[in-house]
């Protein structure tokens, strides 16, 4: 898709979904003036499908029925049929299209529409963590340890904002102070590596805990993530010390993507994870490894990172783009259905 064939409006009101494996919470955009009119949210398996949540969630309150519908899904959109990885759910778009009276459905990745948000984020939104100051008009990325390790770059270049999916939570994540060298020997590796979101997760941070203790010769063991959490808030030396070697694991890799895109319009942590432990993100341990960046510890001390406080964070970035889809450039192919099929661009 080319910068110069951007469509540029939607047919209103937009729904806007973001869709979990646990809970699916929606919001309407009247029009492109329109705040963001949140609709609630409700668990998946207390409904078949995404229409039957729509009517019954959205729809009653709604003073028009929405003629677009604009979805993140964790994961990519490679069909029209689009199964929820922790949810027994099939997104079908045309499906939705005929039983809502939709005119077209869009589905995008769900760090995809965090991305989206990042331009217009207000001072409440976020805390920062450590210095630098964020660059108008220059790159930003955003990295959620949650379930799982979510990133997505938001790259400006032409006058444009471009976001960017991946699988950058499984990049590869190695040994580097000697204490790293003590635990990396202790950690369970997926098919010969270590990727980040084996430890850098709320399902990773019990096997992280599981070095630790090792590392530390103690027989200390937790379940899930909460356990360890709930554990450093009574000082419990093995849960305190995964803590901090996550942080300062999830500062390196935060720092990692900032040099890999030069994000110095900043680095945004989000993910159910990051608000729980926000102690060990901002005592110093994740900005320290964040700037350990040698030969560039200068640039990285100037790029600001921070951690999100908005609780819906993707519904404002699908929101954002539904208001004004021609400031993004936003790759729809494949992922674009309207009232007769398919559209693979605009």
């Amino acid at each position: 898709m080319s910068f110069s064939n951007r469509f540029k409006s939607f047919a209103y009101p937009v729904l806007v979904a973001d869709i979990g494996g646990t809970n699916a919470r929606f919001a309407l955009v009247d029009d492109a003036s329109a705040e963001t009119r949140m609709c609630g949210k409700t668990a998946t398996a207390d409904h078949p499908d995404i229409s039957s949540a729509i009517r019954e969630v959205v729809l009653p309150d709604a003073p028009r029925k929405p003629r677009t519908a604009i979805i993140a899904v964790a994961g990519p959109v490679t069909s029209d049929r689009i199964p929820l990885t922790n949810a027994a759910w099939v997104i079908e778009p045309l499906k939705m299209i005929a039983d809502l009276g939709l005119q077209e459905v869009i589905v995008l990745n769900d760090f995809e529409a965090q991305a989206l948000a990042l331009p217009d984020y207000r001072a409440g939104d976020v805390e920062q963590i450590g210095p630098g100051t964020s660059r108008a008009g220059s790159s930003k990325f955003v990295l959620g340890p949650g379930t799982g390790l979510g990133a997505a770059a938001m790259i400006y270049a032409a006058s444009t904002w471009i976001p960017v999916p991946g699988e950058g939570g499984h990049v590869e994540l190695g040994p580097v102070s000697p204490e790293d060298f003590g635990i990396w020997p202790h950690l369970e590796r997926h098919g010969d590596r270590l990727g980040a979101e084996q430890i850098l997760s709320g399902t990773g941070m019990p096997h992280l805990a599981r070095g630790v203790a090792a590392y530390l010769s103690s027989e200390r063991t937790f379940t899930t993530a909460a356990d360890v959490t709930r554990a450093a808030e009574d000082n419990d030396p093995v849960a305190v010390k995964t803590l901090e070697v996550f942080a300062r694991c999830l500062g390196r890799v935060a720092g990692d993507f900032a040099l890999t895109v030069l994000a110095q319009g900043g680095v945004y942590l989000t993910g159910g994870v990051t608000l729980r432990i926000k102690r060990f993100l901002t005592d110093g341990g994740f900005r320290a490894a964040f700037e350990a960046k040698a030969p560039h510890e200068a640039l990285m001390a100037r790029i600001p990172t921070f951690i999100v406080l908005h609780t819906d964070l993707a519904l404002e970035g699908l929101a954002s783009f539904a208001r004004a889809p021609g400031a993004f450039a936003v790759d729809l192919q494949g992922r674009r259905w309207m009232v007769g099929g398919a559209a693979e661009t605009p």
